[in-house]
């Protein structure tokens, strides 16, 4: 019942050249994803565009670009990562602004720190921003899923600069406070029971 609504809910939208809509992902395997977007073909888009989320399953909804929609081979032509990028700067704004944890997928090493896919854009990650303690082994974090924080934003150059290392520490602090709690808590309970 579930795939036949949402087959229904997407063959009501518009499709245009150069617009972001609604697909169902129709079929996975190791190098491609089958996409269906209410459209008398489907398009087929590479499985590394999928790769920071691993749940991805059959009859998932997925936002994709459409590049065209017949090219020379008379093939639907889309693209997820496309759709995430253009929808990722107004996301990365909010986020920033509000302080928000989001995850990122770690997709290569670079001078100085990583480079991770945050909400379909290429953000930095500094090697000093990836934990509280050193971190002398990058490769390790390659294919790895991180919460972070963005900590700098340049619209201007398109840059975006995320901490893990900010987590890690507010965690640690919110440990601390919790056990600090618990031991007031017992105090007082020690002092009632001596009463």
């Amino acid at each position: 019942y579930d795939t036949i609504t949402n087959i229904a809910s997407i063959q009501s939208q518009t499709l245009e050249a150069h617009s972001i809509v609604e697909g169902i992902i129709s079929s996975i395997s190791k190098r491609e994803f089958i996409v269906n977007i209410g459209y008398k073909l489907e398009g087929v888009i590479p499985a590394t565009e999928f790769r920071y989320n691993p749940e991805f399953q059959v009859g998932d909804k997925v936002e994709v670009y459409i590049e065209c929609l017949e090219d020379k081979n008379g093939q639907l032509i889309l693209s997820h990562r496309k759709a995430r990028a253009k929808q990722s700067w107004e996301r990365v704004s909010i986020a920033y602004n509000n302080n928000e944890i989001l995850p990122c997928y770690v997709k290569s090493r670079t001078k100085g720190g990583m480079i991770v896919d945050l909400l379909g854009i290429e953000a930095f990650l500094p090697g000093s921003q990836i934990d509280i303690v050193k971190v002398y082994d990058l490769d390790s974090y390659i294919g790895k899923n991180l919460d972070v924080k963005i900590i700098k934003i340049e619209e201007e150059f398109r840059n975006v600069v995320v901490s893990h290392k900010i987590i890690v520490s507010e965690n640690l602090q919110k440990k601390e406070s919790d056990k600090s709690l618990l031991k007031e808590i017992w105090q007082k309970h020690t002092e009632v029971q001596e009463q």
